[in-house]
């Protein structure tokens, strides 16, 4: 039997990452969180040692691992995003594998850092890349890359729209500060920038029109797409559904909206069967949002996603 412990246990993420490991058979020793609102735990493991206090829960670990009577081979981290970087060298340096939720890390320059962990404690990293692992999406690949081999000079254009409403807790919590989630684009559009980059390659050009603490908007230009895209966690946006996922590809709808409940037990069974996404895999997504993040709003109107002129009204 695998053997894991979770960090931030009491978090949005952390059930996907529990039903996840309780999917794949795997055994969760050890859970961390300063809050103590985790009885989810109970609905898939009941035996799992919980853990208030960062210290006690690192002399767990520690003795799990010199006594070698129940070794922890993954630690799951899904804290807020500023303590990623640190939690993962504390599963590295423990000796064990680290798979961490997105961002992997805020800033690029934390990656080179952590390769050299890597290198130096013969463990790897992992992050939780789902949206590669959706079939329509892995289907979208397949298209994209048959297209490309009649026509390698073909670029495609995109309207990629993100809607899911959060409410005033959202901007109270961490996830509200910019400097400890990376702000909207990051917290909540990571994983589909590293999506299209994946399916149309690396960034060429990237323009900011709108970025607030709720909303954000702009264009990019890819080798084999430009991209319009709108992100938002802004309920007026919403008709009736809390959530709205759109890829418009050419003019053609890129079914989105169902099938994201098993998504982490794919990606943990991925990373147990020796694959999974590594450092290299999430560098250019993060070096693109932390770009975003540090850019100038321009207007740009023939570049501008449809969806700009919600905010426009405001």
């Amino acid at each position: 039997m695998t053997n894991f412990a979770l960090i931030g246990v009491a978090g949005y993420i952390a059930p996907k990452h529990m039903k996840a490991i309780f999917d794949i058979g795997g055994n969760l020793l050890a859970a961390l969180d300063k809050n103590d609102s985790v009885g989810i735990l109970d609905s898939y493991f009941t035996q799992t040692q919980f853990f208030t206090e960062f210290e006690r829960f690192d002399r767990f670990i520690e003795k799990c691992q010199r006594e070698k009577k129940s070794t922890i081979d993954y630690i799951s981290i899904c804290s807020p995003n500023y303590l990623h970087d640190s939690h993962i060298r504390f599963a590295l340096k423990n000796g064990t594998h680290a798979i961490c939720e997105k961002p992997l890390v805020l800033n690029p320059h934390n990656l080179i850092p952590l390769k050299k962990v890597e290198r130096d404690t013969g463990k790897k990293i992992f992050c939780i890349l789902q949206l590669r692992l959706y079939p329509s999406i892995i289907q979208l690949k397949k298209d994209v890359d048959q297209a490309l081999k009649l026509n390698p000079n073909k670029v495609f254009d995109i309207d990629l729209t993100y809607l899911t409403s959060r409410g005033p807790w959202y901007f109270t919590s961490w996830k509200g500060d910019v400097s400890k989630s990376g702000g909207i684009t990051t917290n909540i559009g990571v994983h589909f920038f590293d999506m299209l980059i994946w399916i149309f390659g690396p960034v060429q050009n990237s323009e900011v029109h709108i970025l607030n603490k709720d909303t954000g908007a702009g264009f990019l230009q890819l080798k084999h797409a430009n991209v319009k895209w709108f992100l938002s966690i802004k309920s007026d946006y919403l008709s009736k559904k809390s959530t709205f996922r759109s890829i418009v590809v050419d003019k053609k709808e890129i079914e989105f909206s169902k099938g994201f409940e098993d998504l982490h037990t794919k990606s943990y069974q991925e990373i147990l069967n020796g694959d999974g996404f590594g450092l290299d895999d999430v560098s250019e997504s993060i070096e693109l949002v932390s770009n975003i993040r540090n850019s100038p709003m321009i207007k740009d109107p023939e570049k501008r996603h449809s969806f700009c002129s919600k905010v426009d009204h405001d």
